[in-house]
């Protein structure tokens, strides 16, 4: 074996390329897409970064313009709307992972221990449905079932005395946060736990048959069998997590957002097509973009140094 790794070292730096092409070939042409769609849509835009650097000029275009170093920078730093954004952006990010990460494992891990593989099947097609409603249908929903005067879980709320009676749900600050984190976990928990059930499915079948030996019931299967074993997929969706952790989705909170809960509703993402879009100020918004972006990566690199220190698994 070392001899015929000597002799493949030996041949021509062309040679074992061409040998690698004809063996390969196949499987380039099936990646080509990809790397087209990627090269496009991710590489190519971030040609605009320098932007955010740049003194905007509708004549100069994207090439032009006065370069003003870190002045935008500097610009949203001083902005009385710099703490309130990244303050919104964090409480959302942090409530979305806090209660929507774990979401989906323990319904893995519930679905894992179902015996009988029809009620199986019903329980995941109705789990995975909310995820292709669209994030309009979804706050169209949510308008209606919390309107002020006909919303059915909010004239619920109120009848129970959980809400005053006077309150518009929709419009009060500290109901935006709950509102868009569990309708956010109702809507994708289901379809988020099909990479854990994936993961539960290879492990090995006899060590279920040791602890129903050993007298364990499901709670401790699950704890003993099912959650170590999709460790690794965990923190690798952790990490992934982390690494958008302020990428607050627009849509979603751009439909939920009136007047009245402006306070807590408006995050970076809304700002940067507020001032950025709306006002035709390009470099400000390009420049809170880049920032927004600065901070993902940082988080990334944190979370993923950390998950391989504790637990051996990473990106990298």
């Amino acid at each position: 074996m070392k001899k015929g790794r000597e002799a493949s070292a030996d041949k021509p730096l062309a040679a074992r390329t061409k040998k690698y092409w004809v063996r390969n070939w196949q499987l380039w042409i099936m990646l080509f897409p990809a790397m087209l769609y990627i090269l496009i849509f991710c590489y190519v835009p971030m040609y605009g970064v320098q932007l955010a650097f740049r003194e905007y000029s509708f004549s100069a275009g994207f090439t032009g313009g006065e370069w003003v170093g870190l002045k935008y920078f500097r610009q949203y730093f001083e902005s009385p709307m710099f703490f309130t954004t990244l303050k919104n952006t964090f409480v959302i990010s942090f409530w979305s992972i806090v209660v929507g990460f774990p979401a989906p494992i323990i319904l893995a891990m519930i679905i894992n221990q179902l015996r009988s593989k029809k009620w199986k099947r019903v329980v995941q097609t109705t789990v995975y449905i909310p995820y292709f409603i669209s994030v309009v249908v979804m706050v169209s929903m949510i308008n209606v079932m919390f309107a002020n005067d006909s919303g059915v879980i909010g004239n619920f709320l109120k009848t129970v005395g959980l809400v005053a009676q006077d309150t518009n749900i929709l419009g009060k600050e500290s109901a935006f946060v709950p509102l868009y984190v569990l309708t956010g976990v109702w809507q994708s928990m289901g379809w988020n736990s099909i990479i854990y059930i994936a993961a539960l499915s290879s492990v090995d079948t006899q060590l279920y048959d040791a602890c129903k030996i050993d007298g364990a019931n499901r709670w401790q299967t699950m704890i003993h069998i099912d959650f170590p074993a999709i460790v690794p997929t965990i923190m690798i969706l952790l990490i992934m997590n982390m690494g958008n952790i302020l990428n607050v989705g627009f849509d979603k909170v751009y439909l939920m957002q009136n007047s009245l809960n402006l306070g807590a509703s408006q995050v970076i993402s809304t700002y940067v097509y507020s001032v950025g879009v709306k006002s035709s100020q390009f470099s400000f918004g390009a420049a809170v973009g880049l920032f927004n972006t600065a901070v993902n990566f940082i988080f990334l690199i944190i979370t993923n140094w950390i998950s391989k220190r504790s637990t051996g698994t990473g990106l990298m």
